[in-house]
């Protein structure tokens, strides 16, 4: 069929979504995002999007650009219409025809133009009558002298409904052939749109994902009805399943029994539609082939079925159905009828159903149930809790607990008459007077329990509270030490840059003084330098071995022959044994053998020590024998200077005037670096990059002053 104006515009508007979904969540190759892979799969056909936008302004209307030829008929139907209109306008505003005209306007009728004139002078005016006003006083006429114009015009219509339908034709053409994109796209989106509503709603609700089993077993923690306004629900904590299978739940009438029926079956309902519920995070939930509810007053009056009745007849269908993967939640088993026969009845259904399998809830109000939950394996009591100084429920559910109807209680609140009371409890048996007794002892036990589990609660918050606090002055302590240190590390660096100082003005002048001496002082000299160095070596040691990096962790992996130090008595030492159950170690300190914990220690690296020992053995020799060149590939920028720097101290002190430094070509960062360097260096005279047999620009050249 050909496509409608309405038909077209929600097409347009579904390749709008699905392109302005592309713009915004580009897909990328390595990305595994879900949402992110159904993305990917929308076409866009912004070409055709954008012709209906531009041919179709309204489910009622095609713009007059939709085709040259629609725009031409219209075109000319506003010019005939204007003509008309001025043609008509004439004789309504001419004093000639003034006492036949009914009404000084031009007007439509039948989509033609008319004028409204009077019954009396209808001869004095020839046309057609196209309409007669409610009160028969008025003729709208269409002169003589228009009719002409007017059929041009209808035909005209005609014309441009011909071309309008051509033009809904060829889109309904296009659309069938995109018709599979355009019906995967809908897919999609319909799928994203319905993925995003699940997560507003459950942002909105504060939900979690529930975790899932098939194993019979729930456990909704501090679970919130979702249609309860949030600000009012009071939360339940609810598990079934596990010790027992069949909960009987009492209390009296409006204290949450129904809802907290309602919200098991919802959450499982909810889960298994792919929703999260609104409850705390380790809540778990099954996934059940069937869930029967038998919930409210279902009497029928059609049917003639009174209230008992009619929740027996959900009754017999459940239990012609379930089994061990159903849920199974009955309101009020067995109300309705005789207490005796009706509490018999209930026993027997709950029974029946524990026996096929299922995960069973039931509410209910008779003594009889709360002692049969109580005495059978299987099976577990639970109540809605009742505040019987205020006389309102609390909402909380309690399992474990047979709730009481608090009818006396209650009565004596309100104003009932004591010995009214005092008779009515004379009409109880021995047996009941016990059992009511009971459930008072439970329940007062129970608020003494709730009352000390609330102070060790207060307790163990004061513990955490007291931890955080202890926590957060260690790390201030930590942050303050670093600070010390930090400090230290940075004064220690100016003293060594003193030295450094020192020992380039000491060069200069044995550079200058040089020629003037004679050999044997001359190498007095550089025996001074050499100590000079060393002087510096031993320093910079000095400073790595006695500031230890707070960053670093305690090594958990120790192993026997491990050189460590140890931060409490800032010596080195070495382990003996690993890490015992006290997380502590035996180390060689000397002479000594201390017991220390894995805290107090830091791993020191051999390959370090050993560097440091070969440049310090190295410097004695360099006044005899300095490279003609320095290889830093592979360093940092800040690692090849410091080598370059003391190979240009060497090199003056051994007279050696020519180096090359070997950085390679890679990036070229390196040599930047090393060039930028050599340039503030007042040693080097000047430099150059590799000729062809000398590296090319992996090499430096370097001439030293």
């Amino acid at each position: 069929g050909v496509s409608s104006l309405l038909d077209l515009i929600n097409i347009a508007h579904l390749l709008k979504s699905a392109r302005r979904t592309l713009d915004y969540a580009p897909y990328s190759e390595e990305s595994d995002n879900v949402i992110c892979d159904m993305i990917s799969r929308l076409t866009a056909i912004r070409g055709l999007e954008e012709r209906i936008y531009r041919a179709v302004i309204s489910e009622e209307e095609m713009a007059d650009d939709a085709s040259p030829k629609l725009f031409d008929i219209r075109r000319q139907i506003q010019s005939r219409q204007l003509a008309i209109k001025d043609k008509l306008n004439d004789i309504v505003r001419s004093s000639k025809y003034s006492k036949i005209i009914q009404e000084p306007v031009v007007t439509m009728r039948s989509d033609r133009y008319c004028i409204p004139v009077k019954i009396e002078h209808r001869s004095e005016l020839p046309g057609i009558v196209h309409d007669t006003s409610s009160s028969g006083q008025t003729l709208f006429v269409e002169p003589a002298f228009v009719v002409e114009e007017n059929n041009r015009i209808r035909e005209l219509r005609v014309q441009e409904n011909e071309e309008i339908q051509r033009i809904l034709y060829e889109f309904s053409q296009e659309v069938a052939e995109n018709s599979q994109i355009l019906l995967s796209n809908l897919e999609i989106l319909s799928y994203l749109d319905f993925t995003f509503a699940k997560a507003r709603l459950a942002n909105e609700m504060k939900a979690i994902k529930p975790q899932i089993n098939d194993k019979g077993y729930i456990n909704i923690i501090n679970g919130r009805h979702p249609l309860i306004d949030k600000n009012v629900v009071v939360p339940i904590s609810i598990h079934l399943g596990k010790d027992f299978n069949t909960l009987v739940i009492t209390g009296p009438n409006t204290g949450g029994k129904t809802v907290t029926l309602k919200t098991v079956g919802l959450f499982t309902l909810m889960m298994q539609a792919g929703l999260m519920v609104p409850a705390d995070e380790g809540s778990t939930l099954c996934v059940f082939e069937n869930v029967f509810a038998d919930i409210g007053d279902e009497q029928s009056i059609e049917q003639s079925l009174s209230t008992f009745s009619s929740h027996m007849k959900n009754i017999v269908e459940i239990l012609n159905k379930c089994d061990d993967r159903s849920l199974v939640l009955f309101d009020e088993l067995g109300a309705g009828t005789d207490p005796t026969e009706g509490s018999a009845l209930a026993m027997a259904i709950l029974e029946c159903v524990h026996q096929l399998g299922a995960r069973t809830i039931a509410t209910t109000h008779y003594s009889e149930l709360k002692i049969f939950a109580q005495t059978n394996k299987g099976y577990a009591n639970a109540s809605c809790e009742f505040d019987v100084v205020s006389l309102r429920p609390t909402y909380r559910l309690l399992i474990g607990v047979p709730g009481k109807s608090n009818a006396f209680a209650i009565s004596k609140r309100i104003g009932l008459d004591d010995r009214i009371i005092e008779r009515a409890k004379e009409f109880l048996t021995s047996e009941d007077i016990r059992f009511e007794d009971m459930l008072l002892s439970i329940e007062t036990n129970r608020k003494i329990i709730e009352e000390d589990r609330y102070e060790i609660e207060k307790l163990k918050n004061e513990i955490k509270r007291l931890e955080r606090e202890i926590s957060k002055e260690k790390e201030e302590i930590i942050k303050t030490k670093n600070e010390i240190l930090s400090k230290a590390r940075y004064e220690a660096r100016e003293i060594l840059n003193r030295a450094r100082i020192t020992s380039d003005r000491l060069l200069e002048d044995i550079r200058k003084a040089s020629k003037e001496i004679e050999k044997d002082s001359l190498r007095k000299a550089e025996d001074l330098r050499t100590s000079l160095v060393d002087l510096q070596n031993e320093l910079e040691g000095s400073i790595e071995d006695s500031i230890v990096k707070d960053e670093s962790e305690p090594p958990y992996n120790l192993r026997e022959g491990d050189t460590v130090r140890i931060l409490s008595l800032n010596n080195k030492g070495t382990v003996l044994s690993t890490p015992d159950k006290d997380g502590k170690v035996y180390v060689q300190v000397g002479i000594m053998k201390v017991y220390v914990p894995l805290e107090d220690l830091r791993l020191v690296e051999e390959k370090k020590e050993k560097e440091k020992s070969i440049t310090r053995s190295n410097v004695s020799s360099k006044s005899l024998y300095i490279k003609a060149e320095v290889d830093v590939r592979g360093l940092t920028v800040d690692e090849a200077t410091d080598i370059i720097d003391k190979h240009i101290d060497n090199a003056l002190v051994a007279n050696q005037k020519q180096f090359s430094i070997i950085h390679g070509k890679g990036t070229g960062a390196l040599r930047r670096g090393i060039h930028k360097y050599l340039e503030t260096n007042k040693n080097v005279k000047s430099w150059r990059l590799g000729v062809f047999g000398e590296g090319d620009t992996g090499v430096t050249v370097v001439t030293l002053n």
